[in-house]
């Protein structure tokens, strides 16, 4: 039974305040979440310019297929993922294919016209709707239980600085485009703010132990076991700082912090926005992001992974070309053929290294790990470069946030991917009639995910 003295009476009461009186709001016998309940995530990432499906897709459908080249980093976690084909971006309007892509992927809505040009098509602005993650991030700060720090945080990796309709697929609303923070110093930032004195940081970590004392006491057992959890990765921020102290300062001690919840990630120093550096931001990012959720800074997130039409040069898998332009080459040019088969394995192994994090990192409250209760949905703006095709648009799911039925490869023969994104609402508790452009709902959501 839930105690009838409120949070605020109950922080009040202990004279407490600041991170540990954040801690209490989670706490489930204080009018936190209900017992035992499992938080759900969805974290949506992006990645451009299409796949090679011959070497991407599964032959097979239901239980017993398998792993095509570009997805074979995701091996390890197949007992978990889903691929949904034949899963088709139809709308129509302004905008190049590159334009629509990104910019109705999230929204399922025309763009405004406008004044970008793109492609030989006509020109196009934002897009007309808001977007799922955003969508959901409401849904989710509506509700006092499942209210986070942050309603989503949108993560980008080597996004270009330049607004356009290129460059965003999340919106909070028509004309209202979200923009990816691409630094991660100025994401660890965001999250964790910035603390110039170390001495000053131990006296924090010291005073909420001494809270963390007081609330123990006065809660239940299964509030006592996460509150421990807490207490223990504060010690192992302490014994980092001690380390550190001892050995002098290290080239971090000017953005270093603590949270109640966890110990905070340690970014590598003077990684700069270049493109031979993407795969470490990439890294860099991911963490943040796991840290995050872990933390319950949010439950809504997205990873834009460059751009639409994105063209960096991966030389670090002996590419020079960039990306997009090799995307353009035909089927019959062999060696661009296999290196963009190199270059969407890369993609796959980002997300990979997301899903080993989270499959890695237990729940706070003790219920297996968080790729249970997180779902990645990997997507990108065309099903192929050369085609621009949006039809069998990529859509990869891994992990149990949304309790999908996984371990499986579908075709949905050419549904709209509105009937998607109403699935993905339906799955977080929010089931809606439409999303997006009510003529691609048909039905409403897809039938056979769970």
């Amino acid at each position: 039974m839930k105690s009838t003295t409120t949070r605020r009476d109950f922080i009040r009461k202990l004279g407490i305040s600041g991170a540990a009186a954040n801690l209490v709001l989670t706490l489930p016998s204080l009018g936190g979440e209900a017992s035992g309940q499992s938080k759900q995530r969805v974290v949506f990432v992006f990645s451009p310019n299409g796949v090679i499906p011959k070497h991407f897709w599964p032959d097979d459908e239901g239980e017993k297929f398998e792993l095509k080249r570009i997805l074979e980093p995701l091996a390890p976690f197949k007992d978990q993922l889903l691929t949904l084909r034949g899963i088709d971006n139809r709308i129509k309007g302004d905008g190049d294919g590159h334009m629509r892509g990104i910019g109705c992927l999230l929204t399922g809505v025309e763009l405004f016209p406008g004044d970008v040009q793109g492609g030989s098509d006509t020109p196009a602005g934002w897009s007309m709707g808001i977007s799922i993650d955003q969508h959901l991030s409401n849904k989710l700060q509506a509700n006092t239980e499942t209210q986070t720090r942050f309603g989503s945080l949108e993560f980008g990796v080597m996004v270009p600085d330049r607004a356009d309709t290129w460059t965003r697929w999340s919106y909070a609303g028509p004309n209202q485009p979200v923009a990816p923070i691409s630094d991660p110093y100025q994401m660890f930032k965001k999250l964790y703010g910035q603390v110039h004195n170390r001495a000053m940081l131990a006296s924090v970590l010291d005073d909420l132990s001494e809270d963390f004392k007081k609330i123990e006491r006065q809660v239940s057992n299964e509030d006592r076991r996460m509150l421990q959890q807490h207490v223990d990765l504060v010690r192992a921020v302490e014994k980092e700082l001690q380390a550190e102290l001892k050995q002098g300062d290290s080239p971090q001690s000017e953005s270093e912090t603590a949270t109640a919840s966890h110990a905070v990630p340690q970014l590598p120093p003077n990684v700069q926005e270049e493109n031979d550096n993407m795969p470490q931001i990439s890294r860099m990012q991911t963490d943040l992001l796991v840290n995050s959720l872990m933390s319950d800074f949010t439950r809504i997130a997205t990873m834009q992974i460059t751009n639409s039409v994105g063209n960096p040069r991966m030389r670090w898998l002996d590419i020079d070309e960039g990306h997009h332009t090799i995307s353009h080459e035909p089927d019959s040019n062999e060696d661009a053929y296999e290196q963009l088969i190199k270059i969407n394995t890369w993609y796959s192994e980002q997300v990979a290294y997301m899903a080993k994090k989270l499959k890695e990192t237990p729940e706070p409250n003790g219920d297996g790990n968080m790729l249970d209760h997180t779902t990645i949905i990997w997507t990108n703006e065309l099903g192929k470069g050369n085609s621009h095709t949006r039809n069998s648009i990529p859509f990869v799911m891994i992990g149990g946030g949304l309790g999908f039925k996984m371990g499986r490869s579908l075709n949905y023969d050419h549904q709209p991917h509105n009937r998607l994104l109403l699935s993905i609402t339906e799955a977080m508790g929010h089931p809606e009639k439409t999303f997006g452009n009510p003529d691609y709902c048909g039905d409403g959501s897809l039938t056979g995910l769970s």
